[in-house]
């Protein structure tokens, strides 16, 4: 059974970064993909960014590249988002998935991956 496992929120200011990240555990980790995903109240769940980790090729929703960047080391089974220049909007609750198969693409979306962590918070705030 996958178990990714989030950590890394925390509240920031506006202009900020923070360093999510996601370990993967209980599954051949290179043959997974990995996505990251966020919530805010009273808001649909919409994809970030996800990376296939064998090859680590990067998909990313349009208006988050180039703030938003997904990485992994596949020494620590753990992907991260890195994030820049958070802005208010960004609040929400940062959610990591996993998807078996070895299979990734772009414009995945909530019902393509399988396996789901609890989540970490993110608060941009002055």
């Amino acid at each position: 059974q996958i178990q990714p496992v989030e950590s890394g929120g925390d509240s920031v200011q506006p202009g900020g970064s923070l360093r999510l990240s996601c370990e993967i555990s209980g599954y051949a980790y290179r043959t997974i993909c990995v996505g990251w995903f966020r919530q805010a109240p009273g808001k649909e769940r919409e994809r970030v960014a996800n990376i296939w980790v064998d090859n680590g090729y990067t998909y990313y929703a349009g208006s988050l590249r180039g703030r938003f960047i997904i990485s992994r080391d596949m020494t620590k089974n753990t992907v991260y988002l890195q994030m820049n220049s958070l802005k208010r909007e960004d609040t929400a609750m940062y959610l990591c998935a996993a998807r078996t198969g070895g299979v990734c693409w772009n414009t995945m979306g909530v019902t393509d991956f399988h396996y789901w962590g609890q989540g970490t918070q993110v608060t941009v705030s002055s």
